[in-house]
């Protein structure tokens, strides 16, 4: 497990800035999670507080191919997060590999936690470049697209009252050697209460569509326990850049 699989972690859980969409080129995928959940960066170093919830996360992908064939796929994962917006996220992969990761805005650090060898990487959580001058981010983009914005009002989705927001891009003939313009769309359902996206679909005719659903949520502390990194693990730390670390008993 690495770096890159850890953002990808922590971000699902506090994804604030989902709508923004991921580069272009980067398929959905890494620990049963679409990209942009990466992209959206671990809460946006902001975590949500005052609104803990359980809830299971899951994902559809669909993916037709130029000879007719289909690729399809659904994961799911357990997301809980607590009152101070501290995180965690388990998976399963197909393989039957368990996968735990902690975001802990509050001690400023995230954790990879591999329950096999009771292991743990730990990390700080990395701050955007931008933080300190208050400027937005960089787009990622880089050809001239043009992106429109649609209002899809309030929706009760899995019994939780959401606000809707329709992306469409469209990428210009020609910007990236496409022949004719693409056009991609992306729904952004965010829950008012838990200020979380409970439903997000995407449809790119490069890649495929993608669902994401957020279910059997219920509001409330999850257990302590679940947000602490146990105390037989062995931490091995990690600072920025690092590829090593030094280990300490947990």
């Amino acid at each position: 497990m690495n770096y890159r699989l850890l953002l990808t972690l922590a971000a699902s859980g506090a994804a604030l800035v989902l709508a923004q969409g991921p580069p272009p080129g980067h398929r959905p995928g890494g620990f049963g999670l679409p990209h942009e959940l990466m992209w959206a960066g671990p809460g946006s170093h902001t975590p949500i507080t005052g609104a803990p919830y359980s809830a299971v996360e899951t994902r559809q992908v669909q993916q037709t191919l130029a000879d007719g064939n289909q690729i399809s796929h659904q994961d799911q994962s357990k997301v809980y997060r607590d009152t101070q917006g501290r995180i965690r996220m388990e998976h399963t992969t197909p393989q039957g590999e368990a996968r735990v990761a902690i975001f802990d805005p509050v001690a400023g650090f995230a954790y990879i936690l591999d329950p096999t060898k009771q292991t743990v990487m730990k990390r700080p959580i990395p701050t955007p470049n931008q933080a300190a001058s208050g400027e937005p981010p960089a787009p990622h983009h880089r050809f001239a697209g043009t992106t429109q914005q649609q209002d899809l009002g309030i929706q009760t989705i899995n019994g939780l009252a959401a606000t809707g927001i329709r992306y469409t891009e469209t990428i210009p003939a020609g910007a990236i050697g496409n022949a004719a313009p693409i056009v991609t769309t992306r729904e952004v359902w965010t829950s008012t209460a838990l200020k979380v996206p409970v439903m997000i679909k995407s449809s790119d005719p490069r890649f495929g569509t993608t669902n994401m659903q957020l279910g059997n949520v219920v509001q409330g502390e999850p257990d302590p326990a679940l947000i602490q990194v146990p105390a037989n693990y062995t931490i091995t730390t990690h600072g920025p850049g690092m590829m090593g670390g030094r280990r300490r008993p947990g």
